[in-house]
């Protein structure tokens, strides 16, 4: 499975929680499964997991971008203002 590559700090942790809901309903239905029935509960599990730690990882690397666009927003903004202060 693949994790989102841009997201916000906010959607991975909206991302983090549906994972989270996700896995926690799987492992009740595995769990309720007969042990001798054939299902890919578990592997569904497994992949769900590993994307949530994909996403994860991408938390700290989130705030990273925010605060870069942030930046660049501002320069923007303070760029506007000066030409328009300089054709005044």
């Amino acid at each position: 499975m693949k994790a989102p590559a841009h997201l916000t700090r906010e959607e991975i942790q909206q991302s983090l929680e549906e994972l989270d809901s996700k896995i926690k309903v799987l492992k009740g239905r595995a769990n309720a499964t007969a042990a001798d029935s054939n299902h890919t509960y578990h592997q569904h599990i497994a992949g769900l997991e590993r994307k949530r730690e994909l996403i994860a990882s991408k938390m700290a690397t989130a705030e990273d971008n925010q605060s870069t666009w942030q930046e660049l927003r501002e320069g923007l903004d303070n760029l506007k203002d000066d030409l328009t202060n300089l054709f005044k």
